[in-house]
């Protein structure tokens, strides 16, 4: 019986250190106690520009002659109102844990902050923001002539999800968010399907794709808003099969060096190497001021220097809601907002649109005043907070922009601002 009970502790322990060494991974660059510690709310604003310190990642190159956007910095003492009340911006910022914030009016940089550490230098990470990206270069390459339209199914371009409900699922409703699939994105419930994908993908390095491809269809798509991020990882795969390489080196070679982008950024991914695998939902990392870069892109209707990137109607097209049920309103799915083709709609809009991430993360854009916003942040009580950081970005907005009155017009500061490619 003594031998037994030792045999017993001898295997307790063994399974102790063996679980040990896998939370810890001390052969390894990352680990889950590493990831666990990181994600700390204490911790957030140091994570959220470290990425790379915590998860995998591929590198995205500038190109060698970009420039900076021209400045044109200009004070002034700017307040919203909310709820009733007047509020400097700083009461913003401060409230929701702003880590950066700029806006640009006609192309111009008219206002930068730096908050909580932060730098010009910074490659904060974008959350969703990194679902328009990805929803970009699906229109780059309807621009190419790669797609003919997106009533096209996604195993056409992503064999990996043949005969699966994703496989037989359009590009136009994956994009729209209306897959019809059977998903829960609730990151604050402890086994909803986001929090899986996320595990699988982040701890325990599995293959995303084959994760994502077992969701299965519950009701017709097209017929409802439902987010999912499980879309955009399909969409993704279509983004990789259609240039046939991983979307970090689709992402520099389509849109980072032709719109000048003059950061570093990265993208992350599930395991270390050439082999890991972007996680295509959210993770892109890059500078304030090239997310407002891309936001200035879509101001001028997805031209830049001259040359037509998106084709022309996509930016329309894809900023507004293409259904009854993407827009915003009393009776809307998510509060304060609707939805276009990956890209946010606000509650009252007239030529505004915004691409979100979760923690706060915003670009804002204004046709009508010709203002980009970016902000970046590490606000975890960033989802009540929606209908106030809406009224603070309209307020920035008509605090830097033209008047209300004035044409809308997006001048192609590519050409005009004098950058080089």
């Amino acid at each position: 019986m003594k031998k037994i009970f030792m045999g017993l502790a001898t295997l307790l322990v063994v399974c102790v250190l063996a679980g040990a060494g896998w939370y810890y991974r001390p052969w390894s660059e990352y680990s889950p106690a590493e990831i666990r510690a990181a994600t700390a709310p204490e911790h957030l604003p140091e994570t959220f520009r470290n990425m790379a310190d915590v998860f995998p990642y591929r590198p995205i190159h500038p190109a060698e002659s970009a420039v900076p956007l021209p400045r044109n910095l200009q004070p002034g003492d700017i307040h919203y109102s909310f709820d009733g009340t007047d509020h400097p911006i700083g009461d913003w910022l401060d409230a929701s844990r702003s880590t950066g914030l700029m806006v640009l009016h006609n192309g111009e940089v008219v206002y930068e902050n730096y908050l909580l550490g932060s730098t010009p230098e910074t490659r904060h990470t974008s959350w969703s923001v990194g679902k328009s990206y990805v929803a970009t270069l699906i229109a780059m390459a309807m621009e190419d002539g790669r797609i003919a339209n997106l009533d096209q199914t996604a195993e056409m371009f992503a064999p990996q999800y043949a005969g699966t409900d994703y496989g037989a699922t359009t590009l136009r409703h994956l994009l729209m968010m209306s897959a019809g699939v059977d998903f829960e994105e609730d990151y604050s419930a402890p086994n909803s399907d986001i929090r899986r994908l996320f595990l699988g993908a982040n701890i325990y390095g599995q293959n995303i794709d084959r994760l994502v491809a077992e969701v299965e269809r519950n009701r017709p798509a097209g017929e409802d808003l439902h987010y999912v991020s499980a879309n955009t990882q399909v969409l993704s795969a279509v983004v990789r099969g259609i240039w046939n390489a991983p979307l970090a080196t689709v992402m520099q070679d389509e849109i980072w060096q032709p719109l000048g982008m003059t950061g570093e950024a990265y993208w992350n991914q599930n395991i270390p190497g050439d082999d890991g695998m972007a996680i295509g939902y959210c993770c892109l990392n890059a500078t304030l001021e090239d997310y407002a870069r891309f936001g200035q892109f879509y101001l001028q209707d997805g031209v830049w220097n001259g040359q037509r990137l998106l084709p022309e109607g996509w930016v329309e097209q894809a900023t507004r809601p293409n259904a009854g049920f993407q827009e915003p309103g009393p009776d809307a799915v998510y509060a304060h907002r609707g939805y276009g083709l990956h890209f946010w709609v606000p509650e009252g809009y007239d030529g505004e649109y915004f691409m979100a991430g979760v923690y706060g993360q915003y670009v804002w854009v204004d046709e009508r005043r010709n203002i980009v916003i970016a902000r970046t942040a590490a606000d975890t009580e960033w989802g009540g907070r929606t209908a106030e950081s809406i009224a603070a970005m309209r307020a920035l907005a008509e605090h830097f922009g033209d008047p209300v009155d004035a044409p809308a017009q997006a001048d192609d500061i590519a050409s005009e601002g004098g950058e080089n490619e």
